[in-house]
């Protein structure tokens, strides 16, 4: 297990740090809410689509800060509000606790030389527990995904409670874990650009070898489908790696001379954020959805 201690030295020049600009409450179906868990005060941002309306379950995508990141801001950089809208889907944002004076995410198991022992991941377990109890989330339909420490937070999921969620995606994030047991198939989907510490280094896996690993885990013929487009200059590189037998996928996004940002780029006609929501709706629990 890589150790989180090493990692936010090197994370802390990549926080989510974009504007002062903070969202406006009295959006309708926007709020913020307040849970305990581990004794301690957690926050979390929600967007609710037609929340007065809770006739049926909808799908949950959460969305991870990075390192020093501020759920206020990153709801607005990140820009998923008009996507929940179209699709009809709960957009939260968790908030991280503060470790040495910024904000982070515990990704890695509690013990050895892991300087944090906030437990994160009982925490998100317990939203997303409060969530199903007020009957708001279809609990089959849970997706996570994260920029840089909050790309790391979603690989946590991933291996550690890939029982909670249905699929999950990391934007300019890396995988920590070298030891990892998910309970069941789960497709991933990648964005990264070559000038973010592309090829591995010091605690980060290459984003070769994260991509081998759940293309193994999955059991899909290591051999991808490659597609390229050009985004007004942006260069970018889609593989696409998928299990014939049951259709699990993994996807990655390779933007080249990309650094260490939330993409917003277009493939052909779909902006980078439906290309993520879109992966991530063809999937529940159970694999392909009918």
């Amino acid at each position: 297990m890589k150790k989180f201690f090493i990692l936010i030295i090197v994370v802390n020049f990549f926080s989510c740090d974009k504007s002062d600009s903070t969202n406006d409450l009295s959006i309708v179906g926007l709020s913020t809410q307040i849970i305990i868990h581990d004794g301690i005060e957690r926050q979390f941002l929600m967007y609710n689509p037609d929340s007065n309306n809770n006739e049926s379950k909808k799908p949950l995508l959460i969305n991870f800060h990075g390192f020093g990141g501020q759920v206020n801001q990153y709801f607005e950089w990140s820009n998923m509000r008009s996507l929940a809208d179209s699709e009809d889907f709960i957009l939260v944002y968790p908030q991280g606790t503060d470790l040495g004076g910024s904000s982070h995410w515990n990704a890695a198991l509690n013990g050895g030389d892991n300087k944090s022992n906030t437990d994160d991941l009982g925490f998100v377990e317990a939203l997303i527990n409060k969530l199903s109890s007020e009957n708001l989330i279809d609990n089959k339909r849970v997706y996570a995904i994260g920029y840089s420490n909050g790309g790391m937070m979603s690989y946590a999921l991933a291996c550690y409670k890939s029982n909670l969620i249905a699929a999950f995606g990391s934007v300019s994030g890396y995988m920590l874990q070298t030891e990892c047991n998910p309970s069941h198939s789960i497709p991933l989907i990648k964005l990264h650009g070559t000038n973010d510490y592309y090829d591995g280094g010091g605690v980060y896996n290459s984003v070769e070898s994260t991509l081998n690993y759940w293309v193994n885990f999955n059991n899909i013929d290591s051999n991808s489908i490659l597609e390229t487009y050009n985004d007004n200059g942006t260069e970018i590189e889609f593989y696409n790696y998928q299990n014939q037998t049951n259709q699990i996928a993994v996807h990655h996004y390779k933007i080249l001379n990309g650094e260490h940002i939330w993409f917003d780029f277009n493939f052909k006609s779909s902006n980078s954020n439906k290309i993520i929501w879109d992966f991530f709706s063809k999937y529940d629990i159970n694999g392909l959805r009918n």
